[in-house]
């Protein structure tokens, strides 16, 4: 089989990349290693940069995330029973888009398969061939049957544990990496959001953020040990201490109801270093992965799809090199810039293990700073808001 960009990984930047590619005539074929009722399980982030929203949009696909998502003007930052909101339209003249990764998934998915695009499903046995070379292959295996995919270009969007960095020499390639000693507990609930906003909350007994899904889809968090287990947590001791982390007047209308979803996430920063190979082009969490505070994810995921769309459009309509030669340079401009925004808010706003008096004193000093000075939350409103492509 032949194909012009060879994506592996049926995450949301690899279909996103593809449906783009679609639009401008460019050819490829979806390789995923789980079912597509897998992938569409994840529950994973929900906040949409315009970047993002945008291409969506370019890719012909975001109707239903426009009547169905919740635009935000702001987000509110606690600390104890103080709180503020930092107003993103006033500071960065733009929203966020509330709309759950599940459900962008799934348009693609649905968009993909009304187009007919090729997508191979339960795939084992991936490995790169001729990445130096004009003639790029991959070859891999669906329920014990061999095969292989020749294409131009190979775009790796399979993840952290993914096959696609790993093919890059490791005298070739520099990782960097940050690991947080807590975790975050999440669940998802059948209940309405207890704040129209997203809201971060640092306490003294750790972090809290309340989010949703739409407005009777609720999504908490709290942070936790990394020795914890979800089922260490009972429903009702989850929201007890949801309770204690967030200002009593939210606290006191927060509807409770019982968990459909409950994980504990890691949380990592970690950036590979270059993002391509001769003909391998890294995406998302492939190349980097940045804490969720902030919901930087997806969005730094969604820059990288553009990079690239943009450099293989370039190459295959007007023959041009540079964007696709520029890729990793350009991506990872953005990325160090987004890593350090993430860096930042988690350090901001959780407790950590070795903290002391001092250091709890001027995390306070940094909260009422930013609560006070307009030129702080002009900062953190043009990074949350996503920066420019």
């Amino acid at each position: 089989m032949r194909t012009q960009v060879a994506i592996i990984g049926g995450g949301p930047s690899g279909l996103l990349l593809s449906q783009l590619l679609h639009v401008h005539g460019i050819s490829s074929v979806v390789l995923e290693r789980k079912t597509r009722d897998y992938v569409l399980g994840r529950i994973r982030a929900g906040v949409l940069e315009k970047g993002l929203v945008d291409l969506m949009d370019q890719a012909g696909i975001g109707a239903r995330m426009h009547q169905e998502g919740l635009l935000h003007q702001g987000t509110s930052i606690a600390y104890g029973n103080e709180s503020f909101r930092v107003d993103l339209q006033h500071h960065a003249g733009r929203p966020l888009m509330v709309y759950g990764q599940t459900e962008l998934t799934r348009d693609l998915y649905d968009a993909r398969a009304k187009e007919e695009l090729p997508t191979e499903f339960e795939v084992e046995n991936v490995v790169l061939h001729d990445l130096e070379t004009e003639a790029p292959s991959v070859s891999y295996e669906v329920h014990g049957e061999s095969r292989t995919l020749n294409c131009d270009f190979i775009a790796g969007c399979d993840g952290f544990h993914g096959v696609s960095r790993r093919a890059i020499p490791d005298a070739v390639k520099t990782e960097y990496e940050r690991t947080y000693p807590f975790g975050w507990l999440g669940v998802l609930s059948e209940t309405p959001p207890v704040n129209h906003e997203l809201i971060y909350a640092n306490s003294d007994r750790g972090f809290a953020l309340c989010s949703m899904r739409s407005e009777t889809r609720s999504r908490y968090y709290i942070q936790c040990a990394l020795s914890d287990s979800p089922s260490d947590w009972s429903d009702q001791a989850f929201w007890d201490e949801l309770r204690r982390r967030i200002p009593e007047p939210q606290a006191d209308q927060l509807i409770t109801g019982p968990a459909i979803e409950k994980s504990i996430a890691p949380l990592r920063s970690f950036v590979c270093e270059p993002m391509q190979w001769g003909r391998l082009f890294l995406c998302g969490d492939a190349a980097h992965i940045v804490p969720p505070t902030g919901a930087k994810g997806l969005n730094t995921a969604a820059s990288d799809v553009h990079y690239l769309f943009t450099g293989l459009r370039q190459y295959y309509e007007d023959g041009d090199a540079n964007g696709i030669n520029q890729y990793s340079q350009r991506a990872l401009s953005r990325v160090w810039k987004v890593s350090r925004f993430s860096w930042w808010f988690s350090t901001l706003m959780h407790q950590f293990p070795d903290q002391q008096a001092f250091d709890r004193k001027i995390q306070l000093a940094e909260l009422e700073f930013l609560r006070s000075s307009e030129a702080a939350q002009a900062a953190m409103a043009q990074n949350y808001v996503g920066l420019p492509y």
